[in-house]
């Protein structure tokens, strides 16, 4: 069984570790303790993992977020992965910080990301795991809050909620979305 894991995020420096990319800082942590390695290939970064028989196939979209779904439609019609197979890894500022949740479908919530995804595939039936970075921001100042770092008081958080967002891909790509809800939504 193949999956492909996408994890949203905008390339360049000036967007390494800021909210919006959460996505990449997840699957580099994941390649990470895999001891896989990034390639940039066409639309995305790309690396695989082995999980229990399962192969996972992870990328990071180089298209920009508001293009995201140009990747993940190329790389699963290129890797033949059917929709029930693949996982997007997204912030959202409608969940508190710190909130994790597995969803197998829904709306893209105003994320250009997802808008995106949304446009491209003609529905919003893909799973995708919702990493909450909450809406601490004024009226009218969203983009900037999700492009900028986590708040200091955040950061010592974050390896915990990563590696808990790892666990979670696993599971989905052993036991399934259900399943892993009932398991990790709390």
């Amino acid at each position: 069984m193949n999956y492909l894991i996408v994890g949203l995020g905008n390339i360049g420096p000036e967007y390494a570790d800021t909210r919006h990319n959460i996505g990449f800082m997840i699957l580099d942590e994941f390649a990470k303790q895999e001891g896989a390695k990034f390639y940039n290939m066409r639309l995305a970064y790309y690396t695989e993992v082995s999980h229990k028989a399962r192969k996972l196939f992870l990328i990071k979209p180089t298209t920009f977020m508001n293009l995201s779904g140009k990747a993940l439609n190329h790389w699963m019609k290129e890797l033949k992965i059917p929709i029930e197979n693949v996982l997007v890894l997204v912030d959202d500022i409608a969940l508190p910080f710190g909130t994790l949740r597995l969803k197998p479908k829904g709306s893209a919530a105003g994320h250009n990301g997802l808008k995106h995804i949304e446009a491209t595939l003609g529905h919003n039936n893909y799973a995708r795991l919702r990493f909450g970075v909450s809406d601490n921001f004024p009226k009218g100042r969203q983009v900037d809050y999700v492009l900028d770092a986590f708040d200091k008081d955040e950061v010592p958080a974050l390896p915990e909620l990563i590696d808990r967002s790892i666990e979670m891909i696993k599971s989905f790509a052993t036991i399934g979305a259900e399943l892993t809800m009932t398991r990790f939504n709390k």
